[in-house]
């Protein structure tokens, strides 16, 4: 499985909505930008403004490849829960597919607001609602419950998009926009082959190889009758502090 893969390929289905977010909360004129678990650099790549970006994660190995593809970046290994940086420090801090997987989602958000300066922005670009997954034609229905169930078990707050902005107020970050992020047919399900990559390393060993082969001949013939919907709410957050 190629992470940085998955991670461009996520990345791609929120660009325009990154585009608006970040043209809302001022990146040009930033000085100071922190992505807070940037993974293998996917995002921070991509990023267009005056100053050289500050990324952090807790996997080294990640850490790695985002030096390779983010060369420009200041990385840092280090916890979201407890962000190694003084008070109000940053003009911008944002994550992206991110507090569904830290342990206390809450506090994570206070610590981004923490960094962030007074007036400055606070940015959760993607957070998904598994709980609430579409499968269709509904033969397919069963895939959609295992992957949310192997997310759970790999530690996931599989229901955290629901809630990401009480989960802001909750932290003092003023919401001044949140939604559901559209994305068309394709974009919600991405790359054929990418996605079926992603689904086995989450349900190897949860579930019997025959069982997953099953479902994605299954798929590959909704495709065909162009009758495959497979859709999970996903959700942003732009709030000030």
């Amino acid at each position: 499985m190629n992470w940085h893969d998955r991670y461009v390929q996520q990345a791609g289905w929120t660009r325009d909505l990154r585009n608006y977010l970040f043209n809302q909360a001022g990146l040009k004129e930033a000085q100071r930008v922190l992505e807070v678990g940037c993974g293998t650099g996917a995002i921070l790549s991509d990023l267009t403004f005056p100053a050289a970006p500050h990324g952090l994660d807790l996997d080294a190995g990640a850490l790695v490849d985002a030096r390779r593809h983010a060369p420009g970046a200041i990385l840092v290994r280090g916890d979201a829960l407890a962000l190694p940086y003084a008070d109000f420090i940053f003009d911008i801090t944002y994550c992206h597919f991110l507090l569904l997987w830290v342990r206390d989602p809450l506090q994570a958000a206070r610590e981004m607001a923490r960094v962030t300066r007074p007036q400055g922005f606070v940015l959760a670009l993607a957070e998904p609602d598994h709980t609430a997954r579409v499968d269709k034609p509904d033969s397919l229905a069963q895939l959609g419950k295992w992957q949310t169930e192997s997310l759970r078990a790999q530690g996931a707050d599989v229901s955290l998009g629901a809630r990401l902005a009480q989960t802001f107020d909750r932290a003092g970050i003023e919401i001044v926009e949140t939604g559901a992020i559209r994305q068309g047919h394709e974009a919600a399900i991405g790359g054929q082959e990418q996605e079926w990559a992603v689904i086995t390393a989450d349900l190897r060993g949860r579930v019997a190889e025959g069982e997953i082969h099953k479902m994605k001949l299954l798929d590959i013939e909704a495709r065909a009758r162009g009758e495959r919907v497979l859709h999970v709410p996903t959700y942003f957050a732009l709030g000030r502090v």
